[in-house]
């Protein structure tokens, strides 16, 4: 993870027209050149089915997104869309519409004199990114000049025999080290910080671990519905929207053993090592559940059977629970527990560490000296920051404890937290792998998950509002209860 210095390079992002170039690539890519990150370094060539779109279109309608994103264009920012953004249409992706594209890539590198050096982004559908990267290495684009590097969104496959399947196909044209499967949550800077925060400080690494850990807790709570994404979110649930993913990836942060050194592999082996340990899950262990109509901070909302493109009879989940167990010597016999939803109260995200009681000996004597145990709370969205609950006594007799928080919090320390894709697209271009998915991590994930695709737990109703089905309260760690005396 040492900084490298970026070179010079190409970007082109294939889907340069849609969703997430406009609300996320262009807006991070013009804060990472104001801020000096990739200043003089980057070109870009969105590339798109549009045949209308030529540069000068393309820059305006990049303006117009920009605007949009809050980023009102200036003269340095006009100067910029004219400088750095380029367009080339690729039509039906056919094998010539790729060879135009090759030629407009040598074209601009011959133009800006750049070296070679090129990131190939797949902002297209899930369904369709396997297709181009297979045009780029029959077009003879998976190797350049320089370097290449090609980057994947998730979903990366529907299960395992597919995520096997996608990684085969791509070895065949990419080699593993150039290609970059992207999960934003990697890119949040408090998920980061889980491994300083373990591995930095002594006072919580030496008790992180069955010893002293009752349970954990991983919660990813979002107060949104499917909103446009009903139809492809209809085909997908969340077992493998969030679960098999960003859910997985915090839980392998959170329990994996310290790495041989700071670096993109070794961190990497040690988050595979944990999806290795994962017992398999047992489905009474699991429950899923489906919103209803409710109120969400006070608004009222349909049930996820009205949302547009929603099947009428739909068994999709959007709400899931799991508890499940890590066969290894540090977390033997602890409970994990991954809960995450769509239109629960609020918009949430939390690691939450229960450590065991104390031994209580001293206070059997004294009734009124309720004592609950110590508890660490990481928060990664919103109010990013921790909180580690202990307890105090309260003046005066008689012996009463009371719990208190120990509280940290990033925009107080750091104002000015960069946005996730902003750190990954850096990374991408430093050629730093860290905060990427393995093509064995992937396919361990999905062996953990895909018993539970043909298993199918029961989907009972929760009312959007609510933190989800009340059968989910069985699989839940204890919280807030007093320690036995």
């Amino acid at each position: 993870m040492a900084e490298q210095e970026i070179e010079r390079h190409l970007m082109v992002v294939i889907g340069g027209t849609g969703d997430l170039m406009r609300r996320k690539l262009l807006p991070a890519m013009r804060r990472l050149t104001e801020r000096g990150a990739l200043h003089g370094k980057v070109v870009l060539l969105a590339s798109g089915r549009r045949t209308t779109f030529d540069d000068e279109s393309y820059r305006e309608w990049a303006r117009e997104a920009l605007e949009a994103a809050g980023m009102p264009i200036d003269v340095e920012g006009s100067n910029w869309c004219d400088r750095c953004l380029h367009y080339q249409s690729v039509g039906d992706q056919q094998p010539e519409d790729f060879e135009r594209l090759k030629r407009r890539i040598e074209e601009l590198e011959r133009e800006h004199e750049l070296p070679g050096n090129r990131i190939f982004y797949m902002a297209t559908p899930p369904g369709a990114f396997i297709d181009t990267v297979e045009r780029l290495g029959e077009a003879g684009m998976n190797e350049g000049p320089g370097w290449t590097r090609v980057v994947i969104e998730k979903p990366f496959g529907h299960d395992l025999d597919s995520a096997r399947e996608l990684n085969a196909r791509i070895h065949r044209h990419f080699r593993e080290e150039q290609i970059y499967r992207i999960d934003h949550y990697l890119g949040k800077e408090t998920v980061q910080n889980l491994l300083t925060f373990r591995f930095a400080n002594m006072l919580f690494e030496s008790v992180w671990n069955r010893d002293r850990v009752a349970s954990v807790e991983i919660l990813v709570a979002e107060d949104i519905g499917v909103g446009r994404r009903g139809e492809f979110y209809d085909g997908v649930g969340a077992l493998r929207d969030v679960v098999q993913n960003h859910m997985t990836q915090l839980l392998s942060l959170t329990a994996m053993e310290i790495p041989v050194e700071f670096a993109a592999d070794a961190i990497r082996d040690e988050k595979v090592k944990v999806l290795r340990s994962l017992a398999p899950i047992d489905p009474s262990q699991v429950v899923l559940g489906q919103y209803t109509a409710g109120k969400v901070a006070g608004e009222p909302v349909v049930s996820y059977l009205d949302e547009d493109g929603v099947a009428e009879d739909s068994t999709t989940e959007t709400y899931v629970a799991i508890r499940t167990h890590i066969s290894n010597w540090r977390w033997q016999g602890v409970p994990f527990v991954l809960r995450t939803g769509k239109r629960l109260p609020q918009k949430l995200t939390q690691i939450t560490i229960h450590f065991r009681c104390p031994a209580l000996a001293i206070f059997q004597a004294h009734a009124q000296a309720t004592v609950h145990a110590n508890t660490l709370i990481i928060t990664l969205q919103p109010d990013e920051g921790f909180d580690l609950q202990f307890e105090v006594k309260q003046p005066h007799a008689p012996l009463r404890l009371q719990t208190h928080s120990l509280r940290f919090r990033y925009e107080e320390a750091f104002p000015d937290l960069p946005e996730a894709y902003e750190t990954l697209l850096v990374d991408v271009a430093q050629g730093d792998q860290t905060l990427f998915v393995r093509a064995d991590e992937v396919e361990h994930s999905w062996r953990i998950y895909t018993p539970l695709l043909t298993a199918r737990p029961q989907v009972y109703p929760y009312e959007a509002g609510t933190m989800g089905p009340a059968e989910a309260e069985r699989l839940l760690p204890p919280r807030g209860e007093a320690c036995p005396i």
